[in-house]
């Protein structure tokens, strides 16, 4: 998982979310990025989003998971970002996996359960906790290179569930 180019997290854009009226029911990613995670690898790929990453690409996406028994475990881990008296900070960062058989081209994941993790990060909720130690390392490694300073403004939730 190389890195083509430094990709950088969505920092709170100074569009206000409307709630009412015409925009009723629509939501702000403005402040939401996307973080693939393969073993002790981690990337921004906001690709994600839409389900259009470079592995998710080409490939055909099934509910069973047992229709890809030889697949590559990843992580997407949603990350919002906020800002408070302190400056910006991690705000909320939810996993999801997915596994991926490149060379059959199918792959497998629970798009719901994507989705609601999306919204728990969008709403500020920390769940990581499904996610193996490898992969939360490689994740506390990744938030901290990419910006130190986020990651000691964020909250005490976020850093106890990436524990050293």
């Amino acid at each position: 998982m190389g890195n083509k180019k430094d990709v950088q997290f969505n920092i709170l854009s100074n569009k206000s979310t409307t709630h009412g009226a015409y925009h009723t029911g629509t939501i702000s990613l403005s402040n939401l990025s996307s973080i693939l995670i393969e073993g002790d690898q981690a990337k921004i790929d906001l690709g994600l989003i839409h389900a259009k990453s470079a592995v998710e690409r080409g490939v055909k996406f099934t509910s069973n998971e047992d229709e890809v028994p030889e697949g590559t475990l990843y992580w997407v881990v949603w990350v919002a970002v906020d800002r408070d008296e302190n400056g910006p900070y991690y705000a909320g960062a939810a996993a999801c996996p997915m596994r991926i058989d490149r060379e059959k081209r199918i792959g497998w994941k629970n798009l719901a359960f994507h989705v609601n993790r999306m919204d728990d990060a969008l709403k500020r909720r920390v769940k990581l906790s499904e996610m193996g130690e490898t992969e939360k390392a490689a994740l506390k490694a990744f938030l901290i290179k990419h910006n130190e300073e986020m990651w000691k403004n964020s909250k005490a939730e976020l850093k106890a569930q990436l524990p050293s």
